[in-house]
């Protein structure tokens, strides 16, 4: 039976799906040493999922280094949490690696993060951004791409959560998990789909937006230190600067004399 894809998902589509649970091990690494032999292990796998977390900002102003590197192949998934251990040698062998691909999403931007903790030359790397549109799918946002070709929902409520506590949750563990499993299950499947032709699209026209405003967030904006309500203000400022210089200036009035 051939796949149905959207060009875009719509949100509200989302809210009734079924949950998105790891079906594997989470395990924390807060040692240089459980960092080196975690790494061995990852590196005999044939593909993995990345992704980062970083502690959110509240204050304006206020920002943190990237705190959490999750890496996951196909049934475990690690947490290197970076404000404990830094970027050991067995971490930045790992980033460096070119022989196991790695697959992210918006990886350009984690890397950014990664490269502010320890300066290395990225390794072989795979961002979904990148080769979903070859699809049609306009859609660049994790939950969103997820629930289109999965029909399953990625819970996003861990997102602003304490990612430098003394003990991640459970709650955040698999959070934490599933965003970098997951991005093995959308690259094999669209690596499929582009093989086999074995889908249909779905063109979901987008309204039309006023000029001047600003496009709303998508549920996987990363925070990079930011706080949500700050980037909200941000995006309204900016709207309203543009509405204003829409505005034609009015003639100066000569005085009369």
């Amino acid at each position: 039976m051939r796949k149905k894809i959207y060009s875009k998902f719509e949100k509200k589509d989302i809210t009734d799906l079924p949950l998105v649970q790891f079906p594997g091990r989470i395990i924390s690494i807060i040692t240089a040493r459980e960092a080196e032999k975690a790494v061995d292990y990852l590196l005999s796998s044939d593909i993995l999922g990345v992704d980062t977390e970083t502690k959110p900002s509240f204050r304006r102003g206020e920002q943190h280094q990237v705190c959490l590197l999750q890496v996951s192949n196909r049934d475990t998934c690690f947490l290197f949490r970076l404000h404990l251990t830094g970027i050991t040698p067995a971490i930045k062998r790992l980033l460096e690696d070119t022989s196991v691909r790695k697959v992210g999403l918006s990886w350009h931007d984690d890397i950014r993060g990664l490269e502010a903790r320890e300066q290395f030359v990225p390794g072989l790397f795979v961002d979904l951004q990148d080769i979903v549109p070859s699809l049609g799918v306009r859609d660049l946002s994790l939950q969103k791409l997820y629930a289109n070709f999965f029909h399953l929902k990625i819970s996003k409520r861990q997102r602003l959560s304490n990612w430098e506590a003394p003990f991640l949750s459970d709650k955040q563990k698999q959070y934490a998990a599933i965003d970098a499993w997951s991005c093995i299950n959308l690259y094999e499947e669209i690596d499929r789909l582009k093989r086999t032709g074995d889908y249909d699209l779905v063109k979901v026209e987008e309204p039309e937006t006023e000029p001047g405003c600003a496009p709303s967030a998508t549920l996987d904006d990363k925070p990079n230190g930011a706080s949500a309500k700050t980037t909200r203000k941000s995006r309204a400022k900016r709207a309203t600067t543009a509405k204003r210089k829409s505005k034609p200036k009015e003639p100066k009035q000569t005085k009369k004399s």
